[in-house]
C-alpha cells in the first residue's frame, strides 16, 4: 500500500491517502476485511471529493472484459475497465456505448456510481437505463446480484450512489448498434438564450443534442449559443470515405499548469467571440468522427492544467423543464455579471429519470468550469440557493463544496438513501470525503 497525494480532475481538493490496487476479486474481500473505512476510486475523472478518502482502493487493475455477445450487443466487464478500452473493442464490430459522458477516460464502475448522462439523455436516459445486471460486494462481505428487477432497491441506490453501497465488481450492459464511426452533425447558431432553449424543443427528435453557450455575452444577444445535433452516420452518408471507422487522431498535451492570470474575463470573452464566429452560417452540416463529436477535450491531454495549480470547480446544476427558461436565465445572468464565466459552458436537455438518487431530472442542465478564487465558494453558495428555489439540484460527481443542507433538501430521496446505507453498512466501512461533507454517512 502506497501513500500519495490525490486529487481529481479539477485539482481541488487535494488529500493524502493510502492507496491499494487490487487485481483479483479476492483482493477486494481482503481489503474489506482489513480496512476500517475506504472508498473505491476509478480513473479520478470526477470533479471534487467523491473518490477521495484517507484510504482509497484503486480499481484500475480490475479491468478485464468478461464476455462480449457480439450478436446481441451485450458486454460484461469488470468495474475498472475504461470506456476508451471498450470503444476500441466494440466500435470496429459495429457497436457503440448506449450513453457516454464528455470523456471516454472513465471506468465502468465510475459510470455506474455517477449514473452518467450524455447528449442523448432526452432520448435514451442515463447509463443505468441500459444495465442488465451488476455484481456488488456489499459492506458485509456478501455479493449482491442486482438489476432493475432483482434486488432493485440495491440496484437503484448503487446507480448514482457515488460508490457508497459497496464495491462494484461486474457490470453487464447493452450496446447501441452503429454502421460507422462517424456522426452526421448539424450546428445551428442561436442569437440568444430563449432561442436556443426553443431549438432544443424543436429538434428534440435528434438522438444527440448539446449547446455551447457564451456565458459572458450581455445585452440583446445574452446567452448566444451554438446548438450541436447528431445522428450516427450510415455507410451511404459517408459519401465514399475510405475508412468506415476512422483512425484515432493525434493528441496534444498541456505540459504545465498555466499561471492563474491567463484565464480571466478578457481571455474568456475573446475565446467565446472566436468560437461563436467560426460558425459563419446560421446552419452548418458536416460529418464528424465519434471521437471529435463526443470527446473533443480528450484530444488535449491534461487540459485541466489550463486552470492553474489552484484548480477549478465545474458547477453543474439541473432545473425542471417547467421553470427551465426562467431558472437558466437568472442563474446565467448572475454568473455573467460576476465576469467569472467559462469558455466551457455546456447546456443539455434531460428527459425523465427513473433512479431515486440520480442527478438527472426532466429539464435543462448547465455546466460551467470556473477557476477557484477567494470569493468563488461564497458566490456558489448563493447559486445553490437559487437552484434549490427553482426545484433543481447539483451534480454530486461535479461537486467539491456544496453544503449538506442543500443536498438533503434538493435530492428528494436523500433520507431514504442515507437510511439504506445505514442498514447495509452500519460500521461505515465505505466512506468518502463527499459522504462526510454532505452528512450522507
Amino acid at each position: 500500500m502506497a501513500s500519495d497525494l490525490l486529487t481529481n480532475w479539477n485539482n481541488y481538493p487535494i488529500e493524502k491517502s493510502e492507496v491499494s490496487s487490487p487485481v483479483f476479486a479476492e483482493d477486494f474481500y481482503t481489503q474489506l476485511a482489513e480496512s476500517s473505512s475506504f472508498i473505491v476510486r476509478g480513473n479520478g475523472r470526477c470533479y471534487g471529493d467523491a473518490s477521495l478518502s484517507p484510504h482509497v482502493i484503486s480499481a484500475l487493475k480490475f479491468n478485464r472484459v468478461l464476455n462480449f455477445d457480439e450478436a446481441r450487443g451485450i458486454l460484461t466487464c469488470q468495474s475498472g475497465l475504461l470506456l476508451s478500452d471498450i470503444l476500441d473493442l466494440i466500435m470496429p464490430r459495429g457497436w457503440f456505448l448506449p450513453v457516454t459522458p464528455g470523456t471516454r477516460f472513465i471506468t465502468v464502475g465510475g459510470a455506474v456510481a455517477s449514473d452518467v448522462h450524455g447528449k442523448n439523455h432526452h432520448k435514451d436516459g442515463s447509463f443505468s437505463q441500459h444495465i442488465v445486471s451488476m455484481k456488488v460486494l456489499s459492506p458485509n462481505g456478501e455479493i449482491v446480484v442486482c438489476s432493475a428487477l432483482e434486488n432493485s432497491e440495491y440496484f437503484w441506490f448503487t446507480c448514482g450512489g457515488m460508490g457508497l453501497t459497496g464495491i462494484i465488481l461486474e457490470v453487464t450492459f447493452t450496446l447501441k448498434k452503429i454502421e460507422t464511426g462517424y456522426i452526421k452533425q448539424v450546428q445551428i447558431k442561436s442569437e440568444g438564450l430563449d432561442e436556443v432553449l426553443d431549438l432544443f424543443e424543436q429538434y428534440s427528435h435528434y438522438t444527440y443534442s448539446v449547446a455551447w453557450i457564451d456565458c459572458l455575452k450581455k445585452g440583446p444577444h445574452f446567452g448566444r449559443s451554438i446548438l450541436m445535433l447528431g445522428e450516427h452516420a450510415t455507410i451511404p452518408e459517408l459519401n465514399g470515405r475510405q475508412h468506415v471507422y476512422p483512425k484515432k487522431s493525434k493528441t496534444l498535451s498541456v505540459p504545465f499548469h498555466f499561471p492563474s492570470f491567463v484565464l480571466n474575463g478578457l481571455s474568456v470573452k475573446a475565446f467565446n467571440s472566436v468560437f461563436y464566429a467560426k460558425n459563419y452560417k446560421r446552419e452548418m452540416h458536416s460529418i464528424a468522427s465519434c471521437e471529435s463529436f463526443f470527446y473533443p477535450l480528450d484530444a488535449i491531454l491534461h487540459w485541466n492544467r489550463i486552470y492553474g495549480r489552484k484548480g477549478f470547480v465545474q458547477y453543474q446544476f439541473v432545473v425542471p423543464k417547467d421553470r427551465g427558461k426562467e431558472g437558466i436565465r437568472e442563474i446565467l445572468t448572475r454568473i455573467s455579471n460576476k465576469g467569472w464565466g467559462s469558455f466551457l459552458a455546456v447546456l443539455k436537455l434531460f428527459g425523465t429519470q427513473q433512479g431515486p438518487i440520480s442527478f438527472n431530472m426532466e429539464g435543462y442542465t448547465l455546466a460551467l468550469d470556473i477557476p477557484i478564487n477567494a470569493k468563488l465558494f461564497a458566490f456558489l453558495d448563493e447559486l445553490d440557493i437559487m437552484v434549490k428555489e427553482y426545484g433543481g439540484r447539483i451534480y454530486l460527481t461535479k461537486d467539491a463544496r456544496m453544503k449538506a443542507e442543500i443536498f438533503h433538501s434538493t435530492y428528494p430521496n436523500a433520507s431514504r438513501f442515507t437510511s439504506f446505507l445505514s442498514e447495509i453498512d452500519p460500521e461505515k466501512k465505505i466512506v468518502s470525503s463527499l459522504s462526510r461533507r454532505l452528512s450522507i454517512k
